[in-house]
């Protein structure tokens, strides 16, 4: 385990890290405006769970052969992109709910699954998560407190559970002016739109940017 100093500074860093909004964020208020509190936090959750994933696969070693190889790291790249374009256009496509739909609550389990499966596709599908777990962790471990990969492990757990407790943050807050939003049917079709393009914006940010492996 990395030595309290080592641990302090992992701490700060990634505090501040959390406290700067990045795509994953963007993705979690638009959806928390768009259907709720509920649907933004199982956002959370999933996204959370993604990130778990590459977590896992930096400690283990598995992400460096991601970014060594050209064709993986391009192949899911676009994947995520693509997934994300296509939320935005189904977003934008998708009819308006009738009046008190949004409260129904025998949607909204259904909801909510499929808000915790989306969030975990587009954390997985992000290669860029990859490369800032094995850039990032590595940092604070400490060869000569024991073996790396469980100090990976463990930094990777904290990270995530600390970018849960800050995304859950931001879906509340966002969450809060949702049920405002889906009364006035107007204004719920322009969050609506807002969500789709932002969704879509998220997939074309991350089809065109540079690759950053080096």
């Amino acid at each position: 385990m990395p030595h309290g100093t080592q641990l302090s500074l992992f701490l700060g860093a990634t505090l501040v890290f959390l406290l700067t909004p990045g795509p994953a964020v963007l993705y979690i208020v638009a959806r928390s405006v768009s259907q709720g509190r509920a649907a933004g936090l199982a956002s959370v959750a999933g996204v959370e769970a993604g990130n778990l994933v590459h977590a896992a696969a930096a400690a283990l070693g598995l992400s460096s052969l991601l970014v060594a190889s050209s064709l993986a790291f391009g192949v899911v790249k676009y994947l995520g992109a693509a997934y994300l374009i296509w939320l935005g256009l189904r977003t934008l496509l998708a009819r308006a709910p009738a009046a008190g739909v949004a409260g129904d609550a025998t949607a909204a389990a259904p909801r909510a699954w499929a808000a915790v499966r989306q969030g975990f596709v587009v954390a997985v599908l992000n290669p860029k998560t990859a490369l800032f777990f094995l850039a990032f962790l590595p940092q604070f471990a400490d060869p000569h407190a024991g073996p790396l990969a469980p100090q990976l492990l463990l930094l990777g757990v904290t990270f995530v559970a600390m970018a849960f407790v800050t995304d859950a943050g931001y879906a509340l807050l966002s969450g809060a002016i949702s049920p405002w939003l889906l009364r006035r049917r107007g204004v719920a079709s322009g969050a609506r739109a807002l969500t789709g393009a932002t969704y879509i914006g998220l997939g074309l940010l991350a089809a065109f940017a540079s690759d950053q492996r080096k």
